[in-house]
């Protein structure tokens, strides 16, 4: 497996698409508005909270599953149903179109890597093990940010 550069985008008005509604769609989209993107999450079943974060014109949501061949003009896209072959799918139109892609449950099917994120005041990190070890990137994100309360 390959070792991940690591690359801070401006997210700011980056159209992204989240498919899938549950626990991991709400955390990772919430971050991505933080960071500004504008984000449409597609899925039959939709969290409470990411309702309530609709409030915010940067969120979109839509309660149907994928289309086939529906990608357009997306800068990123993160696959976080929990169906295996609606993933795979949506990967292989993302690797056709030139799409970067998440598949957050499987790493090889993903271009990118969502990191644990520590942000205080002009500073950011952000804190991969390159999907090997969850456990251990937590840690890791909480000590840096233990650290930078420590430094403010």
């Amino acid at each position: 497996m390959a070792t991940y550069f690591p690359i801070f985008l401006d997210m700011k008005d980056k159209m992204v698409i989240v498919f899938g509604g549950g626990t991991i769609a709400t955390r990772r989209t919430r971050v991505l508005l933080e960071f500004g993107a504008k984000v449409q999450v597609i899925a039959p079943e939709i969290s409470q909270e990411l309702k309530e974060l609709s409030q915010n014109q940067n969120l979109t949501l839509e309660y149907r599953r994928y289309r086939p061949s529906e990608l357009q003009e997306i800068d990123l896209v993160l696959a976080v149903t929990d169906d295996e072959t609606v993933n795979n799918t949506i990967f292989r139109e993302c690797q056709h179109k030139n799409i970067l892609v998440n598949v957050s449950s499987d790493q090889e099917k993903c271009d990118f890597f969502f990191p644990g994120i520590v942000q205080e005041g002009d500073i950011t990190v952000g804190v991969t093990a390159n999907g090997k070890n969850h456990k251990k990137a937590a840690e890791v994100t909480r000590k840096i940010k233990e650290l930078l309360q420590e430094l403010k």
